[in-house]
């Protein structure tokens, strides 16, 4: 029992960088569009799915993207034969299925062309970088 937890707190740590490694730094994509229109964002990622006006006249615009993660289980079958009869017993390992929210934030201000241009980020939790 203690092996089988083991195994599903490894593939959840092999899940998480997995995804890391495939979906590259997001702040790093984020940090991309300082200084730039937020049209550019939109055009990208489609409309943000929230915008919340701030105190000090910036705008946070906000993109959601879910992800799904499904590893595999193996399953192991031995058999043993004596005459005519065959008993077996299976073992499973492994499999995950989870999912993760990210939200990311954009701060903007107004600019000249009537839109906004991005000033800042809101750091990515680690889940999300």
């Amino acid at each position: 029992m203690q092996s089988e937890v083991m195994v599903k707190n490894n593939l959840r740590i092999v899940a998480v960088a997995v995804a890391f490694f495939v979906s590259g730094c997001a702040s790093q994509i984020m940090e991309s569009y300082v200084g730039k229109d937020i049209t550019e964002v939109i055009v990208k990622y489609g409309p943000p799915m929230n915008m919340l006006e701030m105190p000090d006249g910036r705008k946070a615009f906000q993109w959601r993207v879910d992800s799904n993660v499904v590893l595999p289980s193996t399953t192991t079958y031995n058999a043993t034969t004596y005459g005519n009869v065959t008993t077996g017993y299976a073992t499973t390992t492994g499999g995950y299925v989870g999912s993760s929210r990210c939200v990311y934030t954009l701060y903007a201000k107004e600019n000249a062309q009537d839109s906004f241009t991005v000033i800042g980020y809101e750091k990515p939790t680690l889940m999300c970088e």
